[in-house]
């Protein structure tokens, strides 16, 4: 559906589609010059906020943040309107427990915390609380050495394509020819940034291989490139933490667990996203839900004694009771760490564009994500696993977060580096990002790879001089 909205003062529109876009996540907004035809009139002085809609109208005046005035405006007119409950209340940004963390850190109590949320925000109480627990967490853990890094390598690969993904990966049938030759070019970044990290003198805390999915390619490149891995960041490095994101487990064999122990990995994701093999099915997964159980009976069985698993709510066509089936499955498993997302509607995957739009599957309403997500914490009670990072994105069903649970001593220090970042996290592979973090001065240098596997492969010693480049502006000593 499209929205026409007038609003006086165009340089507030990003403000005002932001706070639209919660209630309202899958239609399309403009914004329009007329007043007598448009569907919602937004009024913007030094003074007060005005909103209308036909003849529902709400006031807010100016409290000296006119963008949080207006924010707020609209928010409580829509939440009015609409009569939905999104418990965030105008919080987007994709970090809320950083928030908390400064808080705590400038010595504010939980009470003065959970008011400064409510009062900025319109944030309820229970997702405050949730922040500064996972913003305590994260504080044990918050890199304080400028010298100490993280490696993310990348797998550019998949067996195929999610219908929810709009990530930079590539289906593994169709790029066959592409593999060898993507190895061996990440193989050449490997090699390069481990010689840098040895004459830089620096101390690498974790290594993550994710993707894409790390286990697309045969038993054979897997054990190629896991050596390089292993030789380059592991062997001899006295490393916290080796994760392999395993992912899908049609993807995942004896075999490549075999490597994965043999070359000191001690945390892998096994992610099934659900336990129901119809939805499975519809969203392009080439699993089903007893291969995911043995596949991680199979992984316990050879060893490993750190196994995430990955949720995802909102898909399409599911709701409470295909939650519930799901939830009952996971607990049966016991995995020592679980990450429970939101589906996020990006207009760049096939979901968004061939079944929500076309296929007319829609989401569930906001009461029912609601007691979707409420069946997920129930999950991390009954599991005994605990909030320890958290992260949002836009578009998400229900407008919720991104949570990630461990047991105490399973949690993984990368995804906390990452997403507080105070650690500089070197990404190698296509479509990897480092991050080069100043801590004295508080600053941030992205440097991404480039996303096409041809033109990395092409590419690549341009981009290890590039990333080399941006790194000595902080360890060059």
């Amino acid at each position: 559906m499209k929205i026409n909205i007038n609003l006086n003062e165009l340089k507030y529109r990003i403000d005002v589609y932001n706070m639209f876009n919660i209630y309202f996540p899958l239609d399309e907004f403009k914004f329009v010059d007329e007043t007598l035809n448009c569907d919602y009139l937004i009024k913007v002085s030094k003074d007060e906020v005005i909103f209308k809609k036909d003849s529902f109208i709400l006031k807010r005046k100016n409290n000296g943040d006119i963008k949080n005035t207006l924010k707020k405006c609209i928010f409580e007119s829509l939440k009015e309107l609409t009569k939905e409950n999104h418990p965030w209340g105008i919080l987007v940004g994709i970090r809320p427990s950083k928030i908390a963390l400064k808080l705590i850190n400038e010595g504010k109590t939980d009470e003065e915390i959970i008011n400064i949320f409510k009062e900025k925000y319109l944030t309820e109480e229970e997702k405050t609380k949730l922040c500064i627990e996972v913003a305590k967490s994260e504080k044990l853990f918050v890199n304080r050495e400028q010298e100490k890094i993280s490696i993310y390598v990348g797998m550019a690969f998949c067996p195929t394509r999610c219908v929810y993904c709009s990530f930079s990966s590539n289906p593994i049938g169709s790029n066959k020819n592409l593999v060898k030759p993507y190895l061996e070019a990440l193989k050449r970044e490997i090699d390069s940034i481990k010689r840098y990290i040895e004459e830089k003198n620096l101390q690498i805390e974790t290594v993550y291989f994710g993707g894409g999915t790390p286990t697309a390619v045969s038993d054979l490149e897997f054990k190629d490139i896991m050596e390089s891995i292993f030789k380059a960041f592991i062997k001899d490095k006295n490393i916290k933490e080796f994760t392999v994101e395993c992912g899908r487990p049609d993807s995942i064999s004896k075999d490549k667990l075999l490597t994965m122990k043999n070359y000191s990995v001690n945390r892998i994701s096994i992610n099934p996203q659900t336990m129901n093999n119809k939805t499975l099915s519809l969203i392009g997964r080439g699993h089903t839900e007893e291969e995911t159980v043995n596949i991680f009976k199979l992984a316990r069985k050879i060893g490993f004694e750190d196994i995430n698993m990955d949720i995802i709510i909102g898909l399409p066509g599911e709701g409470l009771k295909e939650v519930k089936r799901t939830v009952e499955k996971i607990k049966e498993l016991k995995p020592d760490s679980l990450t429970v997302h939101g589906l996020s509607l990006k207009r760049g995957s096939t979901l968004y564009e061939k079944f929500l739009l076309k296929k007319g599957l829609g989401i569930k309403s906001q009461d029912e994500i609601l007691k979707m997500f409420e069946e997920s914490t129930k999950l991390s009670k009954d599991l005994e696993v605990y909030p320890y990072y958290m992260y949002r994105q836009k578009n998400m069903v229900g407008n919720m977060e991104n949570l990630g649970y461990a047991k105490k001593g399973k949690e993984c220090i990368y995804n906390i580096q990452m997403i507080e970042e105070r650690q500089t996290i070197i990404a190698l592979g296509a479509d990897g990002v480092s991050k080069i973090v100043n801590l004295d001065s508080k600053g941030i240098e992205r440097y991404p790879n480039v996303k096409d596997v041809k033109e990395y492969i092409k590419r690549i010693d341009k981009m290890i001089e590039g990333k080399i480049n941006i790194l000595n502006t902080i360890y060059n000593n």
